[in-house]
C-alpha cells in the first residue's frame, strides 16, 4: 500500500522500491514497543568473549513473552497499519517465532489474525 508521506528510494540494481528508515522511525518504534515488551539489557559473556578473543555481549531476547525478538518487528508493523487495514486483520505464514510475534501483537492491538503453519510445526510453537 502506497503512502505518499513515506520517502521511497529505488534500488539502482533492480528498480525495486526501498524504504529508507529514519531515526524518528526507531524512536516511534521504541515508544510503541516499550508498552508491551520487556527491556532486555546487554549481558557480558565471559565465555564467548574468551572463545572469540573479543568482548561479546548477549541480548537475551528469549526473555520476551513470545521467546524471541520477532515480536519487535511484528508488533511494530501491525501497530503502524491504517485503521482500514486493522479492520481487515492480518495473516502470516510461519512455523515459529514470527507466527508467535504476529499472533501476540495482533491480540494486544485487538486485531484479527490468521496464522498459517505447516503440519510439521513443533507443538510447542503451536501452543
Amino acid at each position: 500500500i502506497y503512502n505518499k508521506n513515506i520517502e521511497i528510494n529505488y534500488s539502482v540494481k533492480d528498480k525495486r522500491r526501498i524504504y529508507m528508515a529514519k531515526l524518528e522511525d526507531f524512536v516511534k518504534a521504541k515508544e510503541k514497543l516499550s508498552k508491551v515488551l520487556l527491556e532486555t539489557h546487554l549481558i557480558h559473556s565471559p565465555i564467548f568473549s574468551k572463545e572469540s578473543g573479543n568482548v561479546v555481549y548477549i541480548k537475551p531476547e528469549n526473555l520476551q513473552k513470545t521467546g524471541s525478538f520477532k515480536i519487535r518487528g511484528a508488533y511494530n508493523k501491525i501497530s503502524n497499519l491504517t485503521e482500514e487495514e486493522k479492520k481487515r486483520g492480518v495473516i502470516a505464514s510461519s512455523a515459529g517465532n514470527h507466527a508467535q510475534g504476529v499472533a501476540y501483537g495482533a491480540r494486544e492491538l485487538g486485531i484479527k489474525a490468521v496464522i498459517v503453519m505447516p503440519k510439521s510445526t513443533p507443538l510447542i510453537k503451536v501452543e
